[in-house]
């Protein structure tokens, strides 16, 4: 507890502002909150030092390896994973605290990894990156739920991704596509949905909420096959996806800032809708583009999945200009269809779409006394006036003018927002 805020409490109670027993209530709840933050904090370090060790005792086998026979070899290469193993079952059986669980679960998370590569070395057992990183993660899959691990969770996410990276992306392996990454995500589910219920506001949770969010949109495009212009309307959908997500009840008392899913959406909605509005965009050869069949069927499971994730989250909320970003991918598809009329249609409803969202923004921002709101919504203006900055032939005075305007606005509705923020106080 903030020692300047205990002194203050003796005063409180001499001026009749608080009694005596509501004085003791506040010092018992904020010295029960720094003791669970200093256990936190203990955790942390506590995995961050079987990193280190983990990593000491690697580089420590790495300098002597080559003088090693094969049997020492292979002892030393199964001997992190037996040292790992008896210090997870050691926290279990004793039912040691958080900390505990969370550095054998790390440290075993590693052994694991170091063991089959240290193996396959040792016998010259062939295999690739993208197969090492799927037995690595699918063996460590259990430890989530076993030792109820959250930085084995965010681990195995992070080397799925790069699972999916590897093996989507590199050409040698020909661009396959990484099915069993929705298998771990799918995996992964049942411990991020019980720790959103129960745990959604520790910093943990927040780090997964943007974490999952980033892993998808890194690995999506394994998915996705064909040129460009296909991979900006499919992500599209993806984003529009993301969003509603992030507006499900489960994420209805977090924080805008803490929720991943909403900002990563959002962001990358308009994004894909600024570069919609651009005239190249929509080049003479895009009305030939052949989609493949395993894009389409991404996309049409995308669109099914948001209209449902709309028809949900629309029996607890009504329409709102601020809500249109709900509706963005359907949007899209709409814009899409309509350059098979007239091109200059699709790029006329991106840009009103597109302003409409801007807006919304700062109406939203100005309505809550929301700083970051009202900027973003600023943001998405500026960003239009700039696109048109460049495809439009207006004369420099007039281009000039338009920015003039933009940073006016920029200072003068931050000030009257300040302004009503302090009146408000």
């Amino acid at each position: 507890m903030n020692s300047k805020f205990k002194q203050e409490l003796p005063k409180l109670i001499k001026q009749g502002v608080i009694s005596e027993e509501i004085a003791s209530k506040i010092e018992s709840y904020y010295n029960s909150n720094s003791v669970n933050s200093s256990n936190k904090l203990f955790t942390v370090f506590g995995v961050i030092g079987s990193l280190l060790v983990g990593l000491g005792i690697i580089l420590i086998l790495a300098h002597n390896w080559d003088n090693f026979s094969t049997l020492t070899k292979t002892i030393f290469a199964f001997l992190p994973l037996i040292i790992g193993q008896i210090a997870v079952g050691y926290s279990i059986l004793k039912k040691k605290s958080s900390t505990w669980l969370e550095s054998s679960g790390t440290f075993l998370f590693f052994a694991v990894g170091s063991s089959i590569s240290l193996v396959s070395q040792i016998y010259n057992i062939p295999g690739n990156l993208s197969s090492f990183l799927l037995a690595w993660i699918l063996l460590c899959l259990p430890l989530v739920y076993l030792l109820k691990s959250n930085f084995v969770f965010n681990l195995c996410l992070i080397f799925s991704t790069v699972y999916a990276y590897e093996l989507g992306y590199d050409y040698s392996s020909g661009y396959k596509t990484p099915w069993m990454y929705l298998g771990v995500i799918a995996g992964l589910m049942p411990f991020y949905i019980n720790n959103l219920k129960h745990k959604i506001e520790e910093n943990i949770t927040t780090v997964s909420n943007f974490l999952i969010p980033l892993s998808v949109v890194i690995s999506f495009g394994t998915f996705v096959k064909g040129d460009y212009q296909i991979y900006i309307i499919v992500y599209g959908f993806l984003f529009g996806f993301l969003y509603n997500v992030g507006k499900l009840t489960l994420f209805k008392n977090t924080r805008i800032r803490k929720n991943g899913f909403l900002l990563f959406g959002s962001l990358g909605l308009i994004i894909m809708m600024l570069t919609m509005s651009v005239k190249g965009f929509w080049n003479d050869n895009f009305l030939t583009l052949e989609i493949q069949n395993q894009s389409l069927l991404v996309s049409i499971v995308l669109l099914i999945s948001t209209v449902f994730l709309l028809i949900y989250n629309k029996k607890t909320s009504k329409f709102s200009w601020n809500s249109l970003f709900e509706y963005a991918s359907i949007l899209i598809l709409l814009i899409y269809f309509l350059n098979d009329i007239d091109g200059y249609l699709s790029i006329i409803l991106a840009n009103i779409i597109i302003f409409i969202l801007g807006v919304g923004m700062i109406k939203k921002g100005t309505d809550t006394t929301n700083f970051g709101i009202l900027n973003y919504g600023l943001l998405i203006i500026t960003a239009l006036i700039s696109l048109r900055f460049f495809d439009t032939e207006m004369t420099f005075v007039i281009r000039g003018l338009l920015f003039i305007s933009v940073g006016v606005g920029f200072f003068a509705s931050n000030y009257l927002m300040l302004k009503k923020s302090r009146k408000n106080a």
